[in-house]
């Protein structure tokens, strides 16, 4: 498939700041496959404030950074953008010919762009377009177009961009980990997002389909040592099908990341391809700069975060204690006992359906049809909770009316075969199709407008992304379709549901999966979804409030999935909505894990009245204060008013620990899970000698006088 050659390519450089310097050029001849330069010498340098990339005379490069004031180089000169032709070809030296540069202003603001051309020995030339704005200090946006100035076709099977490498501190001589690492790619085990990299290590980060119903995600990966980090991604506003590598190479002192593209691409002589837009962003810490600029950039081009009502912050009990086999009086018997602990939502979870796809109200449960679920929906209601229904679009069970009646619906592969959504034992409908988006939207109004509930809990990993659609009923301009229009599926659910309520919470739960940053402007509440640790809690919460914004109302999730599944700690320290799916003596054997007992209703009581109190999600989280990988113990920090908010965790710590982030002044500091005050402090930054096991949470009070 075909590239297409946009026009008038806007892309990247230079302010007052902005250098670029020519400091040789030489036309010799290259090989195929990269070589190995002894002495490559830098043929000019592209910079902008915080961040320079030097090009040497065959365009390969590296990235130097300049955020200490001082250029540091991050790694050695590199094959950076390159081709690989059928057969496995690589193309990637390119003899310099020329660059140019002018100015440019974007929905991004004022910047430069410079315009870099290089030839290789087989025919095809390379242009580099890239831009630097004011507004992103750090960050360069790059595309590359190819021409075939041969007399023979060319066939393209992928390109490569931003292919750099991050060297090893040499200092660091103690025992942790020499880089740490973000990747937003999604795969069926749920493994962790952010993790130490280790000797030997290798993931692909494939923006597609990883499993049958797991894939998509934030198109980013960043590696980040104690004292610098880099990054790269593309800054498209519909999501491709890209893979962002990351490896730590065995007997290696370098960590390399790159994006990449397989494509096929015939270029006849004349012919001319370009790729999307990538960019490369330097910071200091760890990857919370580099999503924050991001979800900058992305706000800058139209994808931009809702404001949030009042009702998304509200903590939560969900039914699903109860699984699917729940009885409404059940259900019901517990709401008091939810209101009495001081929980504001109820949510009805999966079971109240005869199947996926059908979405009829079960007989058994609601007999009377829709007369029972406004009943019971006013029951809710009338008890002081808001009520919250489950459900999971995109999905048709075998055996459905839906299935039988409208097979056109479904999303079908390259060989007319239904694609499966392996959790519900079901299968994928396209998105991207008028009668899928249609029929979605009379159930959206149903629920919430005929039903009368206030919010959804949308759930499923099949939610985060979709396979590319073939069936031919859909008339698809192109199979992708289904992938990048699936964020347009989910604005028409956000939409429909606040043209009903305008304090509706539309929640996106995609069961373990790394968002896909293009559904998020979608949502009014993400969720840390089916965590395996506390660890993932806190590590999602983060990666959520960078991508949605430092008050965006990330949900824990129910308190059962963290450690020991009493883990309030971690939630309320990294300022996320707490929950929880506790169930009361029925006879329901399912229900029987999760009864509340004595204990557990005073202390958890006493940590939901804590949460209603301070409301920290309403706060602004401090993202840059502290590093989540290098700094111990794990430290995060909320702004809230004058106060400071900070959850610090260990399984076990005894020392010092620094309280980054305050002003200068003098704050009383005060224990406020154990009401114990730890005496004063003086800003703007201290020390602390503490002792404990798990977690800390503090409260930061300034002292007046």
């Amino acid at each position: 498939m075909k590239m297409t050659l946009q026009k008038n390519v806007v892309i990247l450089l230079f302010s007052s700041l902005l250098t670029l310097s020519i400091i040789g050029c030489t036309h010799t001849s290259q090989s195929l496959v990269e070589k190995n330069h002894a002495r490559p010498q830098t043929t000019y340098t592209v910079t902008n404030e915080l961040i320079s990339i030097e090009f040497d005379q065959n365009l390969h490069s590296r990235v130097i950074s300049n955020l200490d004031g001082t250029m540091q180089k991050l790694g050695n000169f590199q094959a950076s953008e390159y081709v690989i032709l059928e057969g496995g070809k690589v193309i990637s030296e390119f003899a310099f010919i020329s660059r140019s540069e002018h100015d440019i202003d974007t929905e991004l603001g004022p910047g430069k762009q410079v315009t870099i051309l290089g030839d290789s020995t087989l025919g095809l030339r390379k242009t580099i377009l890239i831009r630097r704005f004011d507004a992103y200090p750090s960050m360069l946006f790059f595309s590359l177009i190819y021409d075939n100035t041969s007399d023979q076709p060319m066939k393209i099977i992928k390109w490569v961009n931003n292919h750099y490498a991050l060297t090893s501190d040499s200092d660091n001589t103690s025992q942790q980990a020499a880089f740490w690492s973000y990747q937003g790619a999604s795969f069926s085990d749920r493994r962790d997002w952010v993790m130490p990299l280790k000797p030997g290590f290798s993931q692909q980060n494939y923006m597609g389909m990883n499993a049958s119903d797991y894939g998509s995600g934030t198109a980013i990966s960043d590696i980040w040592r104690k004292d610098i980090g880099l990054a790269v991604g593309h800054s498209e506003v519909n999501p491709k099908l890209v893979a962002i590598p990351v490896s730590y190479p065995e007997n290696s002192h370098a960590a390399q990341l790159h994006i990449e593209l397989e494509q096929t691409v015939r270029l006849a002589p004349g012919q001319s391809t370009q790729t999307i837009e990538t960019f490369v962003n330097v910071h200091k810490g760890d990857y919370y700069a580099t999503l924050k600029n991001y979800r900058n950039t992305m706000a800058d081009k139209g994808l931009k975060m809702d404001d949030i009502p009042d009702s998304a912050y509200e903590s939560i009990w969900c039914a699903w204690g109860y699984e699917r086999d729940f009885s409404v009086d059940e259900v019901l018997a517990t709401l008091p006992k939810a209101k009495e602990m001081g929980l504001k939502w109820a949510v009805l979870d999966d079971g109240w359906q005869t199947a996926e796809g059908d979405w009829y109200l079960h007989p058994e449960k609601f007999p009377n049809g829709d007369k029972d679920m406004q009943a019971f929906v006013k029951e809710i209601n009338d008890q002081g909770l808001k009520a919250k229904l489950w459900w999971a679009p995109l999905a048709v069970d075998p055996g459905t009316d839906l299935l039988h009646e409208h097979s056109d619906m479904l999303l079908l592969d390259e060989n007319g075969a239904v694609h499966d959504v392996t959790w519900w034992n079901s299968f994928y409908l396209c998105p991207a199709y008028e009668g899928t988006i249609e029929y979605t939207k009379e159930l959206v109004k149903k629920m919430m407008g005929t039903w009368g509930y206030s919010g959804l809990k949308i759930d499923g990993q099949h939610l985060n992304g979709v396979p590319p659609c073939y069936n031919p009923k859909h008339n698809h301009a192109s199979p992708n379709e289904s992938v990048e229009k699936l964020a347009e599926f989910w604005k028409m659910v956000y939409d429909t549901a606040l043209e009903i309520d305008k304090q509706a919470v539309v929640e996106i739960c995609p069961c373990g999966t790394s968002y896909a940053f293009h559904n998020l402007p979608y949502m009014n509440q993400a969720v840390s979804s089916d965590p395996l640790t506390s660890w993932q809690v806190r590590l999602k919460g983060k990666t959520l409030k960078g991508l949605m914004g430092e008050s965006a109302p990330y949900y824990g999730d129910h308190v059962e999935l963290s450690d020991n599944a009493s883990d309030f700690a971690s939630s309320l320290g990294i300022g996320a909505v707490v929950g929880t799916k506790f169930t009361i003596p029925s006879g329901n054997k399912a229900a029987e894990a999760f009864l509340l007992n004595t204990q557990q209703e005073q202390e958890w009581g006493k940590w939901i009245a804590l949460y209603n109190e301070k409301m920290l999600p309403k706060g602004e989280y401090l993202g840059e204060l502290y590093d989540i990988g290098f700094d111990l113990p794990e430290a995060h920090a909320i702004a809230k008013g004058e106060r400071l908010y900070y959850g610090f965790y260990a399984k076990q710590w005894n020392g010092d620990i620094e309280l980054r982030g305050l002003q200068t002044g003098h704050y009383q500091v005060y224990d406020y899970i154990n009401d114990q005050d730890l005496g004063t402090v003086t800003g703007p930054n201290a020390m602390l000698e503490v002792a404990f096991n798990d977690y800390l949470l503090l409260e930061l009070i300034p002292i007046t006088h």
